[in-house]
């Protein structure tokens, strides 16, 4: 880990969002972007991705910057500070993207920091592909070893998911800081898979509703609620038109309003390229009008 100075936090919190398979609709990476964004958190630490990536696998991206230049972007894990303010609790946030090599070593990194900060627990934030529904509110799932922030979690109605097969980067450093002997807490977001990769706010923002719930962080949600509440809009708007796919949302929604909501990932979901088309071709339009 290059670290340009370890910062001096009183038991800071590490909130973590890794992009890839942990990340539908870049829910959990949304999130944490918010914090950082509106905390103002300055960067101190990166982790080397020459160690932790397979570049034919993640490949660094080319992109043309003053008009000819061009300009090598490299899969990135970069750290920031927040040293808290009043009622808030300091915080490290980790931003980064799943490596491909190495997860024992990544994870010892950061369990490593988690000792010399003296961090007062670690927690993730990830999302899943489900057979959700936009219109409703955000299923989410999670846990906490530490029995305070269960018992925030519980009462929100979040539960640990049942879910058992592959795991990403967070389960496994998870399962190091269990034997690190650190607390953790992890909630995941269930977001549509009829909207495939499509960014999505509303996930984003339930899963920063039920952090700050956790944490008692008091954070201030006003702005994502309203690009949240127009990424809906601007959905419902994208397939009124499309009678198949209204009629799935229809049962969707049905199977929600009488308490039976697909909150698990599951690999038996319909295609969800109708409703992307719709979306797409709509989102164009929103472009040109603009």
């Amino acid at each position: 880990m290059n670290i340009e100075q370890v910062p001096s936090l009183d038991r800071p919190n590490i909130i973590a969002a890794f992009q890839g398979w942990n990340d539908a609709g870049q829910s959990a990476s949304t999130a944490v972007r918010y914090l950082i964004d509106t905390w103002h958190a300055e960067k101190f630490a990166e982790i080397d991705a020459e160690e932790y990536f397979s570049f034919t696998d993640t490949r660094p991206i080319v992109r043309i910057v003053e008009g000819s230049q061009r300009e090598l972007m490299w899969p990135k894990n970069e750290l920031y500070a927040y040293a808290g303010s009043g009622m808030t609790a300091p915080a490290i946030l980790l931003l980064g993207t799943e490596p491909n090599l190495k997860w024992r070593t990544f994870c010892s990194e950061i369990t490593d920091l988690a000792r010399a900060t003296s961090a007062r627990r670690l927690v993730t934030m990830g999302a899943l592909i489900t057979d959700s529904v936009h219109t409703r509110p955000v299923p989410l799932t999670g846990f906490a070893t530490d029995e305070t922030v269960q018992r925030r979690l519980a009462a929100r109605g979040i539960n640990r998911s049942s879910y058992e097969g592959p795991t990403g980067i967070v389960g496994t450093l998870h399962n190091l800081c269990l034997q690190a002997g650190l607390p953790t807490a992890s909630i995941w977001a269930a977001t549509p898979y009829y909207l495939g990769s499509t960014p999505n706010p509303k996930c984003a923002l339930g899963l920063l509703d039920a952090l700050d719930d956790a944490l008692d962080l008091h954070l201030h949600l006003g702005e994502m609620r309203q690009v949240a509440e127009e990424f809906e809009r601007q959905v419902s708007l994208a397939v009124r038109d499309n009678d198949d796919v209204q009629e799935r949302i229809r049962a969707l929604e049905l199977a929600w309003d009488e308490g039976n909501p697909q909150i698990e990932q599951t690999s038996e979901l319909p295609p969800a390229g109708a409703i992307l088309e719709d979306l797409e071709s709509f989102l164009r339009e929103q472009r040109k009008d603009d």
